[in-house]
């Protein structure tokens, strides 16, 4: 899609629903909101709490219309049947038309079209879902996953643009996003060990603010299976610092990581001489306050 219209100031702001992962321990699944010029319109991952937030967050879907699923992991997309019922309630009467990007299939994991077909469509544990409250099109796209495939452009349009690439999360195919609006850009790097970090320091260079999963301790502080799904902090700042990322924040936290912070963010700045966070659910984090 080309670029129409005037040019308009950037102003991008990310919401963070949910800044944990698979385990209960007091944070929502991952899942974030990025608002354009204070509206959100882009779901990225819906884990499960996400429904909760937004009613807590007291957030307007009625303009999210892009959903970008990292993987098909239940930590990231437990809540998606939420989301819908949440997105047609606010329009209820009218149609609504949405675009699901996520990754192809692979071993145990559905392609994002198959998942939403097994969710939604004729015989799905949801189907009544599409003509609840609004009158719903779900159009899926399934991403590739392999390494070596080209990074794909989703959307470019009135000064908004979305890009993926594929990333590797052990056996679950997986992808990163970058959205960008004018000057300004998020990256988002799902779950993925450092196999991939090729691929997201392509993806991310020089955006505005990096979203990296911060789910394991240096080695050999986590469990050794847990560096084939998921990238250590040291790498995570050299990541950073070879993107020339302006913020960086953390999040998908570990209830270990979480009580170590300390000495990862001092793993993350032997390398990374940027600004660094811990997110938090509910957290609401304008791109022009991160770069400042």
């Amino acid at each position: 899609m080309g670029l129409s219209g005037t040019a308009l100031a950037g102003s991008l702001a990310l919401v963070v629903l949910g800044s944990g992962g698979p385990r209960p321990f007091g944070r929502g699944g991952s899942s974030y909101i990025v608002e354009v010029n204070g509206t959100p319109r882009i779901l990225v991952d819906a884990g499960p709490g996400m429904f909760l937030r937004v009613g807590e967050l007291n957030l307007n879907l009625d303009q999210v219309d892009t959903v970008l699923l990292t993987h098909l992991h239940i930590d990231h997309t437990g809540d998606l049947p939420g989301f819908f019922l949440a997105r047609s309630l606010t329009v209820s009467g009218s149609s609504a038309r949405f675009n699901v990007f996520g990754p192809a299939g692979g071993g145990l994991f559905p392609s994002t079209t198959r998942f939403l077909n097994l969710l939604f469509e004729k015989g799905g544990a949801w189907e009544y879902q599409k003509t609840f409250g609004a009158d719903e099109e779900i159009h899926g796209v399934d991403l590739p996953t392999d390494l070596t495939s080209r990074e794909s452009q989703l959307l470019y349009k009135d000064g908004l643009r979305i890009t993926a690439i594929a990333t590797h999360h052990d056996d679950c195919p997986s992808v990163a996003y970058r959205v960008d609006y004018q000057n300004e850009s998020i990256a988002f790097s799902g779950d993925m060990d450092a196999s991939a970090l090729p691929n997201l320091i392509r993806l991310a260079k020089g955006c505005s603010l990096l979203v990296f999963h911060c789910a394991v301790l240096d080695p050999p502080n986590s469990p050794a299976l847990l560096y084939t799904l998921h990238t250590a902090p040291k790498h995570i700042g050299e990541a950073a610092r070879d993107a020339q990322v302006k913020f960086l924040l953390l999040s998908h936290t570990a209830p270990d990581v979480e009580g170590a912070s300390r000495s990862v963010l001092e793993s993350i700045k032997a390398s990374y001489n940027g600004p660094v966070s811990f997110a938090h659910d509910k957290m609401r984090l304008p791109v022009t306050m991160a770069i400042k």
